[in-house]
């Protein structure tokens, strides 16, 4: 990989690799842009394949990080740490190696769970750095915001395409039963959803089905599920060359980062007639509910809670910029992020001191 190459085409101002020899510690950390403030993003402890892989996610994640924040009109920018290990070989010394490298950028970036590490490891690498968020006596699980973050936006979607909110009646397949995906069948069952499950684990696929009253299918058969809306709650790239023709839906919204594995896919479901929910913003309530943390007097959960319902609005907004431009949704999603970060550099720009 060019490495200079891949952070200039995408934006970045930093890619940091850290490195403990006690612990065996491989970290990246990956800066996308500050200009609305320092970099908030998740840790993810991950087995890739190779260390192109890791640094391409880290590129990745922490550019999708940049809008997710400018959308959800909160005041950071976009960074991720990669954790480059087996997430059943992490160890105490490991996670505290991970919260020293961070504590050394002195508040450039803030970072808290995610893939592949849990509350109680985000609690070990609070001995070694002040920077963690969504940490339990504060925001505390991020996975019940995303799910209503997701809920939201999906009713917005629906009312975009039949005019009618109501998930009531409406069949809903969704591709993972974790924290998110659980949380969202349960909210969409008690409105009346016809619901269709997923999960690499089969255990939390029958729980979720048990609790909704879902059907559970094979993972590779939720492609071929006909639905009004697909909703992708499981790692990303799920919409690829491979398996868009399979899709039978008007509908694509999920809590997933990076569902579309090439750029040309949101193109392709523009010409197939999906409405497409761009990812970072359906998947914005966890990021919103952890950002109440810097408000004046600390987190408050209601405040907060009410934020992430107001996710539909914004989604609302993007599916009519983009009727009117004659764009993608992911298009017009971007546009308004970078209107928001542009606005600030010029402010910015305007303020710089001058050098005589």
């Amino acid at each position: 990989m060019d490495i200079f190459r891949a952070m200039a085409e995408n934006g970045h101002e930093q890619l940091i690799f850290n490195y403990d020899r006690t612990s065996g510690l491989r970290m990246i950390i990956a800066l996308h842009d500050t200009t609305l403030g320092p970099g908030l993003g998740g840790m993810r402890n991950w087995h890739y394949d190779s260390e192109d892989d890791a640094i391409a996610d880290a590129l990745r994640l922490s550019r999708g990080m940049t809008y997710k924040n400018a959308f959800a009109g909160i005041d950071f920018g976009g960074s991720k740490c990669v954790i480059f290990n087996d997430p059943d070989e992490k160890s105490d010394l490991l996670l505290r190696a991970a919260g020293r490298f961070v504590e050394m950028l002195g508040g450039r970036i803030y970072t808290g769970e995610d893939v592949g590490l849990t509350p109680d490891d985000v609690e070990v690498m609070a001995q070694s750095t002040r920077y963690l968020v969504g940490r339990p006596h504060k925001s505390g699980d991020p996975s019940k915001a995303a799910a209503l973050g997701t809920y939201a936006s999906i009713c917005a979607s629906l009312e975009h395409v039949f005019g009618e909110a109501d998930p009531k009646g409406r069949r809903i397949a969704i591709q993972g039963a974790g924290n998110v995906g659980s949380d969202l069948a349960r909210r969409l069952a008690a409105d009346g959803a016809e619901l269709v499950i997923c999960d690499v684990r089969p255990e939390r696929a029958q729980s979720a089905a048990a609790a909704t009253g879902a059907k559970v299918v094979a993972p590779d058969a939720i492609y071929d599920v006909e639905c009004d809306v697909f909703s992708p709650c499981a790692l990303g790239l799920s919409v690829s060359p491979d398996t868009i023709g399979r899709l039978h839906t008007r509908i694509i919204c999920g809590s997933a980062n990076n569902q579309l594995a090439i750029p040309e896919m949101a193109e392709e479901l523009r010409r197939r007639g999906i409405l497409y929910a761009p990812d970072f913003i359906v998947n914005g309530g966890g990021i919103v509910n952890i950002a109440d943390e810097f408000e004046e007097g600390g987190y408050n959960h209601a405040r907060a809670f009410a934020r992430v319902e107001r996710i539909g609005e914004r989604l609302r907004q993007v599916f009519l910029r983009a009727e009117a431009e004659g764009v993608t949704t992911e298009v017009a999603a971007e546009r308004i992020a970078e209107d928001r970060i542009s606005a600030l550099a010029q402010q910015q720009r305007h303020f710089m001191p001058r050098r005589d």
